[in-house]
């Protein structure tokens, strides 16, 4: 039987979820062969660019590399440029091979549409691509380093003035990290705040017009009152390198106009043979995400276009491009498995807007939110969709960039995660507390009794007393089942123990009692547990005091104090170990400890196993056919 050739071209939204859905399909299943090409290997995740380009984080926080996506899976990563599209051959064509295909998932994205206003490809900026958002950050960098020279008054102002064209989301969100990036280049070139002028330029009458007007009007007022000045009603019609022109005659001295005006299909979607495109160069579809007249190949994303209902066409946004990609997948493995196909039924939740990192505008499942919860609103979905394609990998990287390493206090939690001091502050106390948990097991190995009676070296010298937690019927945990016959009476074998002195909790709540009963249902299994007590404190006395496995001691030390408070076995003074392991688990053993060597090293073999060797994007020049 000959293998079933799966070939996905571009790796955006949409091509990623239908590879991952066809890879979790046929896992197993070595007849399909599921391939995902990219002219590059790194999936972008289009909808942060903003961030980068207003100075808030770094490049490689919007970069997720295809091969730790799709490690340990059957999708084969191809990073080449497709030349050409031969849908009746059923092959793409790149430099240095031909890929045929039995079903081919077309995922091109789309590109800025700039409507045929002169001089906007020559003289405006898109933030369209990673290297758009770079270039739009370098330029405004270096339009406040050669404002801050500048003496004639006109040209200064015209460095300084920042304009945006187009007040959907991508134009507002870029406002909103210029309202915040201004501060610090401000402080930073020595320039003057009131002499920044923030701009942004809408044809329309109204801005975010997806959202409706009451959310629009909360978007407004806050930018508003962060001095951004908001031209409605004002069509572009000619940009030179040093002025806006508008349809009213108007115009606006600037060296910066960021073009987020509309979309359209990508352009290389449009010239392959055969495939319906409409006006706007998106390729049109049926109800099942197939191209019109052509079954095996099937759009998803910013290049499909389908008319839902009264001519509602495909929004181009991330949710339909996940959404038709899952169609899409699903009557391709339909087709092969010969079940029935599923038409395309959107399900948007909503949408949202972020003005800076502090503020927001949402409207997610009927609720409409606004500052705080809408940006919080905005990292949990962000947070869903890169668990879904990189695990919790990717939720980490996310944290640490949008929270963990911030700077300049952006992000809705202001500075206050991202607060950082030397590592070495926290050695004596690590060192004290590894010293406290190793003697309190030592005490425990011995027997307290046995121990408190000793002096100097006698309490380890003398050996294991008769009152040892090691030894068979030396039961020390105030479970009162443990102490219970079958038939109700006090059991002969198992004496219980003193009350705890001055415990925390007078009893165990109903919850952790149920669970110790489960756990430790009996005497002999009590003892064994608090073998495993006794070791455990003593190898977290060691591991803190080597610095080893720091984080992870700590946590096993807050859970140990957390576990005899619930059994009515500690009291108040227990809670300096749970606080004391809570600041050692920032990087304690980092300084003068093992894990300055280990961790790296672990972090290394660890990440190749999990997550993939990082490899040469090519192999000698060696190509591949299908």
């Amino acid at each position: 039987m000959s293998k079933t050739n799966i070939v996905i071209l571009g790796a955006g939204y949409g091509g990623v979820q239908a590879a991952k859905v066809l890879s979790k399909k046929y896992k197993k299943n070595n007849d399909v062969e599921i391939t995902l090409i990219d002219r590059s290997p790194i999936h972008t995740l289009m909808t942060e660019l903003h961030e980068v380009a207003g100075g808030r984080v770094e490049p490689d926080s919007v970069q997720v590399d295809l091969r730790k996506i799709f490690y340990k899976s059957k999708v084969n990563i191809i990073t080449e440029e497709v030349s050409d599209v031969n849908i009746n051959d059923k092959v793409l064509t790149t430099e240095f091979g031909k890929y045929n295909y039995d079903y081919l998932i077309l995922g091109t994205g789309s590109e800025p549409a700039y409507f045929g206003v002169p001089g906007v490809k020559e003289h405006g900026f898109s933030l369209w691509a990673l290297e758009d958002a770079l270039k739009i950050r370098h330029h405004i960098e270096n339009m406040f380093k050669l404002a801050s020279k500048e003496r004639n008054p006109k040209k200064r102002q015209a460095m300084l003035t920042f304009a945006v064209a187009g007040a959907g989301f991508t134009g507002i969100e870029m406002l909103g990290e210029l309202i915040e990036w201004k501060k610090k280049l401000c402080r930073e070139y020595n320039v003057d705040q009131n002499d920044v002028k923030l701009m942004v330029v809408e044809a329309l009458g109204n801005i975010l017009n997806i959202l409706d007007d009451k959310m629009a009007l909360k978007a407004e007022k806050y930018m508003i009152k962060h001095k951004v000045e908001i031209l409605k009603n004002s069509a572009i019609t000619e940009v030179t390198a040093d002025e806006v022109r508008l349809k009213d005659g108007r115009t606006i001295s600037t060296r910066t106009l960021i073009w987020t005006c509309g979309v359209q299909g990508n352009s290389f979607a449009s010239k392959i043979d055969g495939l319906s495109v409409n006006n706007r160069g998106r390729v049109n579809t049926n109800e099942f995400m197939q191209a019109i007249n052509h079954e095996d190949v099937y759009i998803v994303g910013d290049a499909a276009f389908l008319e839902e209902g009264k001519s509602k066409g495909l929004p181009q946004i991330v949710e339909a491009a996940l959404q038709t990609a899952e169609t899409a997948a699903h009557n391709i493995i339909a087709d092969i498995e010969k079940t029935s196909k599923k038409a395309f039924k959107s399900n948007y939740h909503g949408f949202m807007v972020s003005i800076g990192s502090h503020y927001a505008v949402a409207d997610v499942g009927g609720m409409k939110l606004s500052g705080f919860f809408a940006t919080a609103m905005k990292h949990i979905v962000n947070l869903h969709y890169l668990f879904g394609i990189g695990g919790f990998y990717l939720i980490f990287r996310y944290l640490f960039h949008e929270f963990f390493d911030i700077k300049e206090r952006r992000s809705m939690l202001g500075g206050h995660l991202s607060a950082k001091s030397p590592s070495f502050w926290l050695i004596p106390l690590r060192l004290y507390i590894g010293s406290m948990w190793f003697l309190e097991g030592l005490k425990k190995l011995i027997g307290e009794d046995t121990w408190t009676k000793a002096s100097g070296l006698h309490k380890v010298f003398n050996g294991i007393g008769s009152d040892s937690w090691f030894l068979n019927g030396n039961v020390k945990m105030p479970f009162e089942w443990l102490y219970v016959s079958a038939d109700g009476t006090a059991s002969a074998s198992v004496t219980a123990p003193a009350a705890f002195p001055s415990p925390m909790l007078n009893h165990m709540p109903g919850f952790f009692s149920a669970i110790m009963k489960v756990l430790i249902p009996n005497p002999e299994v009590a003892v064994w547990f608090q073998r495993i007590v006794v070791c455990t404190e003593m190898g977290i006395g060691l591991c803190l005091l080597a610095g080893l496995f720091t984080w992870l001691a700590s946590a096993a030390s807050a859970f140990l104090v957390v576990n005899f408070v619930l059994s009515a076995m500690a009291g108040f003074d227990i809670l300096w170990y749970f606080f004391g392991a809570i600041a050692l688990m920032a990087g304690a053993g980092r300084s003068f400890g093992l894990d300055y060597f280990v961790m790296p090293w672990l972090g290394k073999h660890l990440g190749n196993f999990w997550l993939g060797k990082q490899k040469p994007l090519y192999n000698n020049g060696t190509t591949a056919s299908l």
